[in-house]
């Protein structure tokens, strides 16, 4: 019997069904071996199977049909099983349920003893209960309509997976737009972080994606409307899409620019404190939290935290804006690189982060970004280490897998680009 491209990739399909399904078992001990080593294993079979995207380009429907049913199965267990005790979902439970007994999630603290009434079971043990909420008011406004249906964590993270869902149908419908193959759809749907962060950890950021890619398959369609509303909102639950801004210049109009930042800006007027627009813990955020920083960390010898971060941001509006200069036609792979280049630069990168670059990455020049995907799993292994009494430092060998890969990736992806525009540069003359 000959093996074909969809045999293989029903193949690798299997081998990520068991590793994460043995991985969703050990989820609330994130970080020990028996949670890293099968999602290791499914993170190097979802690269064998990009690998098999790239050399076939085409699949019977049938193929990418059981590949997304694969993906909803291997969600299911981590959608059941609980997060860790201290798992972000616990502050989006708190923040929602204080804003609808009438508090303002920018200004109480969880550990203040006044509020200890407040608490429920499941948000007495949130994460820096020290502070208030760092999230923005597109998350926080998200977080008070989910937790007003059920107010659960379970509710929490079923609302992320409708997202994560609902992701998958408008990219192919951005596939199927483009010309594409739709078998692309499968280099999202099967990466390892969305079954992790997403179904089992539960994180807000599925929701700012999902809005993003909304606004991304808008301005395909010339939408500029939906599309400057939908980026709005989008920014409104997290930052990190602002640096995008270059790629919508003369793509919408001002009067839609102006109509966005508009309502991204009423959606902070329930928070307003005395006058303020409310920022929370964003600072203590900035000027304390480290994780996975090798380039801010260098830098933050010389410099202060906010000048930094600033240089981030700006790196990332640079990169949008040499992307935008150099390629007119609109292209949705090149969404990817600005929060990337963002990314790369900040003083936190958790692995959740890059959810924002995931469904950007359909194409040779993001296979680096492709790679940091799975290279970013040996992190996890810092949680561990934590209930040790280490200290919450990445250790520098990890570090080294982690960005090592990517780097290398990137040196080839670029060799290869010089080589084919030598080749042809010497068949012109």
């Amino acid at each position: 019997m000959k093996i074909t491209p969809s045999h293989r990739l029903y193949g690798f399909g299997a081998i990520l069904l068991m590793s994460l399904t043995i991985c969703s078992r050990k989820l609330g001990s994130s970080g020990e071996p028996s949670f890293i080593v099968p999602l290791v294993v499914a993170g190097i079979a979802y690269l064998l199977a990009i690998r098999e995207l790239f050399a076939t380009p085409k699949f019977p429907r049938r193929v990418i049909f059981i590949g997304l049913l694969l993906a909803v199965l291997w969600q299911i267990p981590f959608l059941l099983t609980p997060p860790g005790s201290d798992d972000d979902v616990d502050r989006y439970l708190w923040d929602g349920r204080v804003q609808r007994l009438g508090y303002n999630p920018y200004v109480v603290v969880p550990s203040d003893p006044a509020l200890a009434g407040l608490h429920t079971p499941e948000t007495r043990t949130l994460n820096n209960p020290e502070v208030p909420s760092p999230y923005p008011a597109g998350a926080q406004l998200f977080f008070r309509a989910v937790t007003a249906i059920h107010e659960s964590v379970f509710a929490l993270k079923a609302a992320f997976v409708l997202c994560d869902l609902a992701i998958v149908l408008v990219l192919l419908y951005i596939l199927s737009c483009s010309g594409k193959g739709t078998h692309w759809i499968l280099a999202y749907a099967w990466n390892p972080l969305l079954a992790t962060e997403v179904a089992g950890s539960g994180h807000i950021d599925i929701v700012g994606v999902l809005l993003l890619v909304v606004s991304v398959a808008a301005l395909g369609r010339r939408w500029r409307t939906v599309a400057a509303l939908a980026f709005g909102l989008a920014v409104a639950v997290k930052l990190l899409p602002i640096v995008l801004l270059p790629l919508y210049w003369k793509r919408v109009r001002v009067r839609d620019a102006a109509l966005a930042a508009a309502v991204a800006g009423l959606l902070y007027v329930p928070f307003f404190n005395h006058g303020r627009i409310p920022i929370g813990s964003l600072g203590t955020y900035v000027q304390r939290f480290r994780f996975n920083d090798p380039v801010f960390a260098m830098l933050e010898r010389v410099a202060a935290p906010q000048l930094i971060v600033g240089l981030a941001v700006l790196v990332g509006l640079l990169t949008a804006f040499w992307l935008r200069r150099e390629n007119s036609r609109w292209n949705s792979d090149a969404s990817a690189w600005p929060m990337a280049a963002t990314l790369l630069c900040a003083p936190v990168v958790y692995p959740w982060y890059l959810l924002w670059v995931l469904p950007f990455v359909g194409s040779a020049s993001t296979v680096p970004l492709i790679i940091w995907t799975v290279s970013i799993i040996p992190t996890y292994y810092v949680w561990h280490l934590r209930t040790l009494g280490r200290p919450w430092l990445v250790p520098w060998w990890i570090m080294l897998i982690e960005y090592g890969s990517v780097a290398m990736a990137g040196a080839i992806v670029l060799f290869r680009k010089s080589s084919r525009s030598a080749v042809a540069r010497d068949s012109i003359y």
